[in-house]
C-alpha cells in the first residue's frame, strides 16, 4: 500500500496562501527586528514600517519629477512595448524556424551569438542611440524578452506531431495557414510558459535600464534616491520593483495554467 507523503501531496490553494503569509510575515518581521535592534543604522537598513510609510507618501508627493505612480505607470509603459515587441516578433519567428529547416539555418548561428549577451550589456547603445528618450529601455528590455520567447515557440512547433502537419498539407494548407492553425494550437502550453519566462526577464532588464537611460521609471527613481542619500526611497523603490512584477508572475501563471489545462496538459 503506497502512502502518499507530504512532498508528493498538492497543497491547497488555501494553504499555499497561508504559507505565502508565513513566510512573508518571517520576513518582515525579521527585517523589522532588526532595524529596530539598532545593530544596524537606520541610513544603512531602514524598518519596513519606513518603507511603507515612505512609499505612500511618495504616492501622492512627487520625487525626481513625478509621484512614484507616475513613474510606475512610465515603466509599466516601456515594460509594455518591450515585451510586446518581442512577443509579436520572438513567436511567430520561432514557428517558423520550427517549420522551415533553411530559415532555421540561416538564424540560428546568429540568434544563439547574439541571446548570450546580458541585456545589460545593450545599455552603452541604447544610450548612445536614443539618450535618455523611450527607445533606450525598450531595446534593452526587448534584448531580455526576445530570446525565450523564440527558443519555447521553436520547441513547442518541434513537438507537433509530423502527422498533423502532413494531413493539413493533404488538405491544401499552405505554410502561413499551417503555422496559424496547427503548429501555434500544438505549440501554445510552451509558448505561454516561454512568455512567462520572458516577461520576468522583461522586467528586470526595464529595472537596469531605467538605472542609466532614463528620466522616470522605478529605476530612475531608486538612482535618484541614491543621489540624496535616502535609503527609505530606493526600498520603496525596491518593493515596488518586487510587488509588480510578483503580479505579472501570478497573472501569467493563471493563463499558463488555464491553458495548459484546455489543451490537456495540465
Amino acid at each position: 500500500m503506497a502512502f502518499m507523503t507530504i512532498a508528493d501531496r498538492t497543497p491547497h490553494p488555501r494553504e499555499l496562501m497561508l504559507l505565502s503569509l508565513v513566510g512573508a510575515a518571517l520576513f518582515f518581521g525579521g527585517w523589522q527586528l532588526i532595524a529596530i535592534s539598532g545593530a544596524v543604522s537606520p541610513q544603512t537598513l531602514p524598518s519596513p514600517i519606513a518603507v511603507i510609510a515612505t512609499a505612500w507618501q511618495l504616492a501622492f508627493e512627487p520625487f525626481a519629477g513625478h509621484t512614484l505612480i507616475e513613474h510606475i505607470v512610465a515603466s509599466l509603459g516601456r515594460f509594455a512595448m518591450g515585451f510586446g515587441l518581442a512577443a509579436v516578433i520572438g513567436v511567430p519567428l520561432g514557428l517558423a524556424m520550427g517549420r522551415f529547416r533553411l530559415l532555421d539555418d540561416i538564424v540560428s548561428p546568429i540568434f544563439e551569438a547574439l541571446r548570450f549577451i546580458a541585456p545589460l550589456a545593450w545599455v552603452p547603445f541604447a544610450a548612445l542611440w536614443f539618450g535618455t528618450g523611450i527607445g533606450g529601455p525598450v531595446m534593452v528590455i526587448f534584448a531580455g524578452a526576445f530570446p525565450p520567447c523564440l527558443i519555447n515557440a521553436y520547441r513547442g512547433a518541434k513537438l507537433v506531431e509530423v502527422r498533423l502537419v502532413e494531413a493539413a498539407q493533404t488538405l491544401g494548407a499552405g505554410g502561413l495557414r499551417i503555422m496559424a492553425e496547427v503548429l501555434l494550437p500544438g505549440a501554445l502550453p510552451s509558448i505561454v510558459a516561454g512568455l512567462r519566462v520572458s516577461a520576468g526577464l522583461a522586467w528586470q532588464s526595464l529595472v537596469g535600464a531605467e538605472l542609466i537611460v532614463a528620466s522616470a521609471g522605478i529605476g530612475y527613481v531608486m538612482v535618484q534616491a541614491q543621489s540624496n542619500l535616502a535609503p527609505a526611497i530606493v526600498m520603496a523603490g525596491m518593493l515596488s520593483v518586487g510587488v509588480i512584477g510578483l503580479a505579472i508572475d501570478v497573472a501569467l501563471r493563471r493563463a499558463e495554467r488555464l491553458v495548459k489545462s484546455r489543451w490537456g496538459q495540465a
